[in-house]
């Protein structure tokens, strides 16, 4: 089996990954010119990086007139509810940068959960302007993807229905977690300029082994962008198991 897809960055510990990726993403926002779309990922990492960016360190130098935020996956949970992806991302950031309303595309999460995710997936297509992707053409310029124990990302779950999906762009996941859950599929995942893994911790080092190895065929094994794969991971993340 081949050895995994894409680059990585390993940096010493997870407050200099999130730095790291903080510098990163303002310097792709900033070399944009006109609108620049990023896709969201939930977790504790996420949540580190979303605050820095909104710190005195970053607010000011972000461009976020010109960003527009969406979320890969999402809890079917309403915006309030403690596990909300969308909760998260608000309170660590969204509310304390000056970021325009319109910018901000939650997953909708009322109604049935495969409506929610038709409406989501009209959403996207109505900012691509198309509907049917165009690899010349990613509808993301940063896609930020977290990677679970078990090789999940996004909520792209192992041995589900959905990871076989190549025509929707958006899906309602209901078994292998407690809650119904949202998630873009394989294809708009990888419709990205630039799709980022953030990896910290040690708990994640076999499946990272693994990953790096080529010996695993897990979900995030297998997304390969159109654009370029990075893994931004943590010393603890890369030691052997």
């Amino acid at each position: 089996m081949s050895r995994m897809n894409g680059r990585i960055e390993i940096l010493s510990d997870p407050a200099a990954l999130t730095h790291h990726v903080a510098e990163w993403m303002t310097s792709a926002a900033l070399a944009a010119t006109g609108a620049f779309r990023v896709s969201l990922s939930g977790g504790s990492t996420p949540k580190t990086l979303y605050t820095l960016l909104a710190s005195d360190d970053f607010r000011g130098r972000f461009p976020w007139t010109r960003v527009s935020w969406y979320w890969g996956d999402e809890r079917f949970v309403p915006y309030d509810h403690p596990d909300s992806n969308y909760r998260m991302t608000r309170e660590a950031m969204l509310r304390k940068v000056p970021v325009p309303p319109g910018n901000i595309h939650p997953v909708p999460v009322d109604g049935a959960p495969a409506e929610a995710a038709l409406r989501y997936e009209r959403m996207l297509q109505e900012a691509y302007g198309a509907v049917v992707l165009d690899p010349a053409r990613p509808l993301f310029d940063i896609t930020l993807l977290g990677l679970g124990t078990d090789g999940h990302t996004a909520s792209l779950l192992p041995n589900d229905p959905v990871l076989q999906e190549r025509n929707r762009w958006v899906a309602a996941v209901s078994r292998g977690r407690p809650e119904v859950r949202i998630t873009m599929t394989y294809p708009v995942i990888e419709s990205s300029r630039r799709v980022a893994f953030l990896v910290v911790g040690n708990e994640k080092a076999a499946i990272f082994s693994a990953l790096r190895a080529g010996t695993s065929r897990t979900p995030a094994a297998c997304v390969n962008p159109i654009g370029e794969l990075i893994w931004f991971v943590d010393e603890a993340a890369t030691k052997e198991p």
